[in-house]
């Protein structure tokens, strides 16, 4: 079996999904699902500090990658146009964890404290947005609400995505930052 990081990192994420679904988040250990990624737990502990981490693994890289994005969009882009952009060339990211995605949403929102540890990414995320426009020379009181908004409006258009396999996420996404404009006319 290979054993590149970002092939273990999914296998543990696939098993950890699995394991949870079938028999409850509170009954599986991280020594189980090392063992069914076909790892040792040490393994499991170099990639996730716990078993509720293997289902939010890579926070930092997307909080990165969206940075990124915001930063690239032309000077002169309002905010909330930027943050459109930004998070339409998150899709490849959102296209790779499609499969996971789904049943991940379903599972996290069964579980209370997988919920909490949700709320917190999505503020790390935010944050990251937050300080990518105040680089750009947005205001912080205005960066941060229209990072909070952009944040709503993507996740969103994400879980319409989810929902509808033959839904273009780009499409969706425009018509959320839509509904958003005619929110506040």
């Amino acid at each position: 079996m290979p054993r590149s990081g970002e092939d273990v990192r999914r296998r543990l994420q696939e098993a950890a999904l699995a394991l949870y679904r079938e028999r409850g988040y509170d009954a599986v250990t991280a020594a189980e699902i090392a063992a069914a990624a076909g790892v040792t737990e040490r393994t499991f502990f170099r990639h996730f500090p716990d078993k509720r981490e293997v289902l939010f693994g890579g926070q930092d890289v997307v909080a990165a990658a969206l940075a990124r994005a915001i930063a690239e969009v032309p000077d002169a882009t309002a905010p909330m146009a930027v943050l459109g952009e930004a998070f339409r060339a998150m899709r490849p990211v959102l296209e790779v964890n499609r499969p996971f995605a789904a049943p991940r949403a379903e599972l996290i929102a069964s579980i209370p404290a997988l919920r909490e540890r949700e709320l917190a990414k999505i503020a790390t995320i935010q944050d990251a947005a937050a300080r990518a426009l105040a680089a750009r020379g947005i205001p912080d009181r205005q960066a941060v609400l229209a990072a909070q908004i952009g944040a709503a409006t993507f996740g969103l258009a994400i879980q319409e995505w989810m929902s509808d396999s033959a839904a273009d996420f780009d499409s969706l996404l425009a018509r959320a930052f839509q509904d958003v404009r005619e929110l506040v006319r």
